[in-house]
């Protein structure tokens, strides 16, 4: 009878012991200022760095010494390198090859790739999505067959952790089959997409990419039965509204309708209203951006550590990813075809990395 006791204590103790701060008092593990949300994706989309290495800018950290960016980055607290994918660029700058050997490098330090895979030969974007030129004029039983071999490939031999199927896919993708018009041939393209990467490795996750929040729950609405892992949504105060109530309200209703977890997969903000070369910035006066926060160093610092603030409150929201945080103007000041987004980089017009970085602590 004493053993059966002192067992019964022991199996008491052990499980007390597992479930403490987890059962009672936190039964869900919620958030808790005792138990903070960790976000599984604090990125940075690093695509034009080989480009940058190429043109043999040095770029400094904060101590003014030459750093690498990956590495400034990953010492500010980086988890997910983004990179976006070409099928037959012009340039070798996001071909297959230039992505694979970077996804290497980024994983040799310890970082997870997020792919973004446009399945064209140059930007895809909601007002574009041009198939590569390889696929033109084949049948769409061919198509279906190149997009699966294509996928595998990329899967088998660079095995990113993340992946997306087309880039702010919000018309579609692959025109023109692929075109939301033809919204059964678009989700028979992005299932075989899918389909490949789960059957080659389970265990990348899967994103679809929309521009903006208007309209997202009604295309994810006509997606819902196709196998993805997580919803990416792209925020810029620009083009998509600048209420930030209710882009928390439409990423909460979003992930909770469709029951999966979401991500700001773009976004980015200016330090400056200035410009570091001759060529045509996106962002240049300030009715493009939000009252609440100026085109300063701290202003851009404040905005990402707002949307940081956000995503984490949004109780299905997994993180966050900048873009173009290191398109520098790395052709020099008189350049007309540099960079259209220098002064919203993570490196200032010195190229000494700027307070945003301290965002991802």
């Amino acid at each position: 009878m004493n053993n059966f006791l002192y067992f019964f204590t022991f199996i008491f103790l052990i499980s007390c012991s597992r479930n403490e701060g987890n059962s009672i008092e936190n039964p869900q593990n919620q958030e808790t200022p005792q138990n903070p949300k960790i976000l599984e994706i604090k990125g940075a989309d690093l695509s034009f760095l080989p480009e940058l290495r190429q043109s043999g800018v040095q770029l400094l950290n904060s101590e003014n010494q030459t750093e690498d960016a990956l590495l400034t980055l990953k010492k500010a607290g980086v988890n997910v390198i983004r990179l976006r994918l070409w099928k037959n660029p012009a340039t070798p700058n996001s071909s297959f090859e230039t992505v694979k050997n970077l996804a290497q490098e980024i994983k040799s330090k310890g970082m997870k790739v997020l792919l973004s895979v446009h399945y064209s030969d140059s930007w895809a974007d909601p007002s574009q999505q041009k198939k590569p030129q390889q696929w033109d004029h084949i049948s769409f039983a061919s198509l279906q067959d190149s997009v699966a071999m294509y996928t595998r490939k990329i899967v088998t031999e660079i095995n990113p952790e993340y992946i997306q199927i087309g880039n702010e896919i919000n018309s579609g993708f692959l025109f023109p089959e692929g075109s939301i018009q033809n919204l059964s041939q678009m989700k028979t393209l992005l299932n075989v997409g899918i389909s490949a990467v789960k059957s080659t490795n389970a265990n990348t996750k899967v994103i679809l990419h929309f521009a903006g929040f208007q309209n997202a729950n009604s295309f994810f609405t006509n997606v819902a039965d196709l196998n993805y892992d997580i919803i990416g949504i792209s925020y810029y105060p620009n083009w998509h509204g600048k209420s930030l109530i209710e882009l928390q309200q439409n990423l909460e209703q979003i992930s909770n309708s469709q029951n999966k977890p979401i991500f700001i997969a773009e976004t980015a903000y200016p330090f400056t209203l200035s410009w570091n070369d001759q060529t045509h910035n996106v962002i240049g006066n300030s009715s493009q951006i939000l009252s609440e926060f100026s085109a300063t160093e701290t202003g851009q610092k404040n905005y990402l550590l707002k949307m940081k603030e956000l995503i984490t409150a949004v109780p299905k929201g997994i993180g966050f990813c900048y873009w173009g945080s290191e398109w520098v103007s790395y052709k020099g000041q008189n350049a007309t075809d540099g960079s259209s987004w220098e002064n919203q980089a993570f490196w200032g017009f010195n190229h000494k990395i700027l307070p945003v970085s301290e965002a991802y602590k």
